[in-house]
C-alpha cells in the first residue's frame, strides 16, 4: 500500500491500531497535530469510528475499502483500493451526509451507511462472528439466514419528522435507516439513496415465510436486490423507530444501543475524499 502512494509522489503516515479506542485516540492526536487528511483502511465499521472523531472539524476523510462491507466507499464510486488511493491523492473533497442516532438514555452516536433493528441487528452480530471471513454480500446473506432461523419478527412502529407522522406499523423482520444504496456488503435495500441529498431512506421488511425467503435468495445473491411487495420504503430527514420489546440497533454493523431510537440526517456534515 505504501508503494502505491510512493508511485504517486504522495507521502503518507501509516498507523496500525489494535482496538476501536486506540483508533479513536490516534485519530484525535493526528487531528490535534494538524492533519487535514485522515484515511480509514477497512470496512464501514472502521470508517464509522474515524468519522466520529473528524465530524465537525476541517479534516477530510478517505477510505480504502478492504473490509467486509465497503458499502459507503461504493456509494462514493470507489470499488477497489487502487481507486481509493487515486481519490486520496488526486480526488476532490466532497460534502456528504451523516446519520445521527439518539437513544432514550441520552446516548448519541453516528454512522455513515446503513443501520437498523430486528433481523438486521441479529445478522450483524453473526456477520462479525462465524461469518466474519466470508466475502461481501455472501457474508450478510449467510448471517441473515442464520438469524432468521430463530428470529420471530417484532412489532414495529415507525414515525417521521418532528410531528411523529405515522409511516409504518405492524409485525416485521427489520426496520432500517440508510444513507447509501447498498447495505450488508452489496444488498440494495435503498437503490435510490444518495449520500448528499439531506434525506434518509427508511425501509421496513414485513414478516416473510421460509418459502418466500428461499424464492428471494437467487436475486439477492446475484444482484443484491430484494424484490418483494413486503418491502416498504419512505424518505425523510428524520424518523423514530419503536418496538414493543426493546431491540438492539446497529449502524454499519456495530451495535450502538436499543430501541426506541430517533434517527436523523446531518446534511453535508462530513468532508470526504472522492473520485
Amino acid at each position: 500500500m505504501r508503494s502505491a502512494f510512493r508511485e504517486l509522489n504522495f507521502a503518507v503516515k501509516l498507523i496500525e491500531t489494535r482496538s476501536a479506542e486506540e483508533l479513536r485516540t490516534r485519530a484525535r492526536a493526528e487531528i490535534g497535530a494538524g492533519s487535514r487528511k485522515l484515511v480509514a483502511m477497512g470496512g464501514d465499521g472502521t470508517l464509522q469510528l474515524l468519522v466520529r472523531e473528524v465530524i465537525g472539524g476541517e479534516a477530510a476523510v478517505g477510505v480504502i475499502p478492504v473490509g467486509g462491507g465497503n458499502d459507503f466507499a461504493a456509494a462514493l464510486g470507489i470499488e477497489s483500493w487502487k481507486q481509493a488511493v487515486r481519490a486520496i491523492v488526486r480526488g476532490r473533497t466532497r460534502l456528504v451526509d451523516v446519520v445521527k442516532v439518539r437513544f432514550e438514555n441520552g446516548q448519541e452516536s453516528r454512522y455513515v451507511g446503513g443501520g437498523g433493528a430486528g433481523l438486521d441487528a441479529e445478522a450483524a452480530q453473526h456477520a462479525s462472528g462465524r461469518f466474519a471471513k466470508w466475502p461481501g454480500r455472501l457474508r450478510y446473506i449467510g448471517a441473515a439466514i442464520t438469524a432468521f432461523e430463530k428470529y420471530p419478527g417484532a412489532e414495529f412502529e415507525v414515525t417521521s419528522g418532528a410531528e411523529n407522522k405515522p409511516e409504518i406499523s405492524g409485525r416485521a423482520l427489520l426496520a432500517a435507516a440508510l444513507n447509501t444504496p447498498r447495505y450488508g456488503g452489496g444488498v440494495r435495500l435503498a437503490p435510490d439513496a444518495k449520500v448528499d441529498d439531506g434525506l434518509l431512506d427508511f425501509v421496513v421488511l414485513e414478516k416473510l415465510t421460509r418459502l418466500e425467503i428461499m424464492r428471494l435468495l437467487p436475486a439477492l445473491f446475484f444482484t443484491g436486490k430484494l424484490k418483494t411487495k413486503r418491502l416498504k420504503r419512505f424518505r425523510a430527514a428524520s424518523a423514530r423507530v419503536c418496538a414493543r420489546v426493546p431491540l438492539p440497533f446497529h449502524g454499519d454493523g456495530e451495535l450502538l444501543g436499543t430501541t426506541p431510537v430517533t434517527i436523523e440526517v446531518e446534511p453535508k456534515a462530513l468532508r470526504v475524499l472522492a473520485p
